[in-house]
């Protein structure tokens, strides 16, 4: 479900008609997040530690109302729910795309998950995922320590969707840290935005639970 914003009585009016206008309205951060209560929950759980800190992305991206605006035909709109469209990765190092729906229960997210995880490594081809406009796009490069990254773009398509990508793992005294990079486009967020966004991340990365239940915690 989606209903449409009245611009003409938002308050970033001025901010949408004026990053609109542009060829590359998006716009990106690096940030590093502390995941070691993750990565731990994930290994004493035998759990995929993908899953688990894609699922509390999602967990964030789905309190911050900007994170589910989206521009269709020059009008925008804010879904109820945002899911993930991230890119999965295959053992002979290609990728396909895939579309995930969000629960806010992680068991219910985790099954469905990898259903979608097997289709796509069962098959060959680089076929874009009928997903829709409520999604995040995700990747993951966890080979890299990126300090910074750029995506391929066609400026032919208007785009509206956030990236989010994560990078390498690395260990620093004692903690894992991960790099975590965020793009989205200006005319619907802000950096405010993404520092709220970050925040809430950290905290539920901070936070270890088999059966992870945040709903009230940002309300």
């Amino acid at each position: 479900m989606k209903e449409k914003i009245d611009i003409n009585n938002w308050i970033r009016k001025d901010h949408f008609n004026f990053f609109s206008t542009f060829e590359e309205p998006f716009f990106g951060v690096t940030v590093e997040v502390d995941c070691t209560a993750t990565y731990q929950e994930a290994k004493e759980n035998n759990l995929s530690f993908f899953l688990l800190y894609l699922h509390k992305s999602l967990l964030a991206a789905n309190r911050i109302a900007p994170f589910s605006y989206r521009i269709i035909n020059g009008e925008v709109w804010k879904y109820d729910t945002v899911n993930a469209a991230p890119t999965i990765n295959r053992p002979n190092g290609t990728f396909g795309f895939g579309y995930m729906d969000f629960y806010e229960d992680f068991e219910e997210f985790r099954a469905e998950a990898n259903k979608e995880i097997e289709k796509v490594q069962a098959n060959t081809g680089l076929i874009p995922s009928s997903s829709g406009e409520n999604v995040i796009h995700y990747s993951a490069l966890p080979w890299l320590n990126f300090t910074s990254i750029s995506h391929a773009r066609n400026y032919a398509h208007h785009d509206s969707c956030p990236k989010i990508s994560f990078g390498k793992v690395r260990e620093e005294k004692g903690r894992k840290i991960m790099p975590l990079s965020i793009h989205v486009n200006h005319a619907l967020m802000d950096g405010y935005h993404v520092g709220q966004f970050v925040e809430i991340y950290q905290d539920l990365l901070n936070k270890k639970s088999l059966r992870p239940r945040f709903s009230q915690a940002f309300k």
